[in-house]
């Protein structure tokens, strides 16, 4: 079959099913006045060795206090940790602080203002470097927003850290993909295969 928006073959829109699972970036931010944000984001990825990005649908929070603070955290999303991710996404007004309103408590970071979910397992403490808006085929206005940030300093709990190297399944870090569904990591999944050298 075939889908596009045009015949809608299908009830839903199948590419959030299809480019699945998706990493969440749960990103925590700080207004130019202090007041935090913080809200998941399953478009999101690293875009580079220190680079991440995320985008917003609509001009939300996250976006905008990353810009007015300059920086902002990708807190890693944990299966133990998957009801507050879900209710952080809750639709507050401006200023009310998603950690107060999910029970979390915040831990500082490193390097940037805005803290970190003090229980998430590894935290990404970014500088904000742009918002790109994100302009449909027919030249419309925007309704997305991609955000990127540099990577100045990681968080991991040493509980996940063996021999140099990071568990990630041992994290259980959850992923987005279409309709309702989530996804977790864990190392039994886990598999290595190594490059084929000498490839152009």
């Amino acid at each position: 079959m075939h889908y596009d928006s045009e015949t809608r073959t299908l009830p839903h829109n199948p590419l959030k099913a299809l480019v699945a699972p998706r990493p969440i970036g749960w990103i925590s931010a700080m207004s130019r006045e202090g007041a935090l944000n913080l809200a998941p984001y399953s478009f999101f990825n690293a875009v580079a060795d220190d680079m991440v990005a995320f985008s917003s649908s609509g001009r939300k929070d996250a976006m905008t206090f990353a810009e007015e603070g300059g920086e902002f955290v990708c807190n890693l999303a944990s299966f133990d940790l998957r009801e507050a991710v879900n209710a952080t996404s809750a639709p507050l007004p401006r200023g009310e602080s998603e950690f107060a309103f999910a029970g979390l408590a915040t831990a500082p970071s490193r390097k940037v203002r805005p803290p970190r979910v003090a229980a998430a397992p590894a935290a990404i403490e970014c500088r904000w470097l742009q918002t790109v808006p994100l302009v449909p085929l027919d030249g419309g206005e925007p309704a997305n927003f991609l955000v990127i940030g540099q990577v100045v300093s990681i968080y991991i709990d040493d509980r996940f850290v063996a021999e140099g190297r990071v568990d990630t399944g041992a994290m259980r870090p959850i992923m987005r993909a279409g309709y309702f569904d989530y996804f977790t990591a864990t190392p039994e999944t886990r598999f290595e295969m190594r490059r084929p050298k000498g490839g152009g």
